[in-house]
């Protein structure tokens, strides 16, 4: 596919999918069970505080571990809650070309504005020109603009790949960059086309993110504290820095006390903290302890004010 960038039909999702865009969680019972039905809540209490739109079966939202009928049950019920108030987005984390495009097609008829697309992770990396030929195939199969989810350790794409891919496969809208890397960030900032987006995904370094200029977040605080989280993005844009550091360290403390490796449950605790009905993570995830609760409830009590 060609394009020209000063005429992307993409144009109006660089202008509209900024900001803060919270992973949902995806509501289990105990047993592991989905509750799509309770999507719901959680759309609006995104959205009410300050979420300019709403991913879908991302990471936080345990997507890998849904099947493709759990996959579209969720992102329908996501979609009706939504009701076209913001952009939603629907995550894949998929390890084939086919795989990815089968989901995609399955959306068909619910008004998704994008698709958020891990590179393929299972422990074997495909070359440079495979890696462009996996996003452009589902582009060219779906027509939905991609974000890049840039998260897969052993399949983490450099800077100059992600700014090729976004430049021969205009479908490839922008970048999700994760992993801690602000450097990465950084570099994509100064040198993405201007109608392409960089989002970050470094909950640590949010406040740092968002001064160098991304153009949104998409990461497990913005899903656990999103009217905070679009606190600290508005007082950056209006350069009320002193503001904006004190939402970091903040942020920072909640983020040291919550368990990464079952950081979803420790996001579904924290929205149930805030009113949201108690979901459980999918086996075999463990659920957060009475003794992180307390920490977590300690570095979230200023938060709350």
């Amino acid at each position: 596919m060609a394009g020209n960038p000063a005429v992307s039909p993409f144009a109006e999702l660089r202008r509209t999918l900024t900001g803060i865009l919270p992973p949902a969680t995806t509501p289990f019972d105990r047993a592991g069970n989905l509750m799509a039905s309770a999507l719901a809540e959680q759309m609006n209490f995104l959205l009410e505080r300050g979420a300019n739109g709403v991913i879908v079966g991302g990471s936080t939202g345990e997507g890998h571990t849904l099947d493709l009928k759990e996959f579209v049950a969720a992102v329908a019920a996501a979609h009706d809650a939504v009701g076209g108030r913001k952009p939603l987005v629907a995550g894949l984390i998929v390890n084939s070309t086919l795989q990815a495009i089968e989901r995609a097609k399955a959306l068909a008829g619910l008004n998704v504005a994008a698709l958020q697309i891990t590179p393929a992770h299972y422990l074997f990396k495909p070359s440079a020109d495979a890696t462009l030929a996996h996003f452009r195939a589902i582009y060219q199969a779906v027509g939905i603009p991609i974000i890049i989810y840039n998260v897969i350790p052993w399949n983490y794409l450099s800077v100059p790949l992600m700014l090729r891919i976004m430049r021969e496969e205009p479908g490839v809208i922008g970048m999700k960059q994760s992993g801690g890397d602000l450097d990465s960030v950084s570099l994509l900032v100064q040198q993405v086309e201007p109608h392409n987006l960089v989002l970050t995904g470094v909950d640590a370094l949010l406040y740092p993110a968002f001064v160098i200029g991304v153009h949104g977040a998409i990461c497990g605080l913005t899903a656990a504290l999103p009217g905070v989280c679009a606190r600290m993005w508005d007082a950056v844009q209006q350069k009320d820095l002193d503001t904006a550091r004190h939402l970091h360290r903040c942020l920072g403390t909640l983020w040291n006390s919550m368990p990464h490796d079952v950081m979803p449950a420790a996001v579904k605790y924290i929205q149930h903290r805030q009113g949201l009905g108690m979901h459980y993570p999918r086996p075999p995830m463990d659920q957060v302890g009475e003794e992180v609760k307390a920490s977590i409830d300690k570095a979230l009590a200023p938060l709350l004010r």
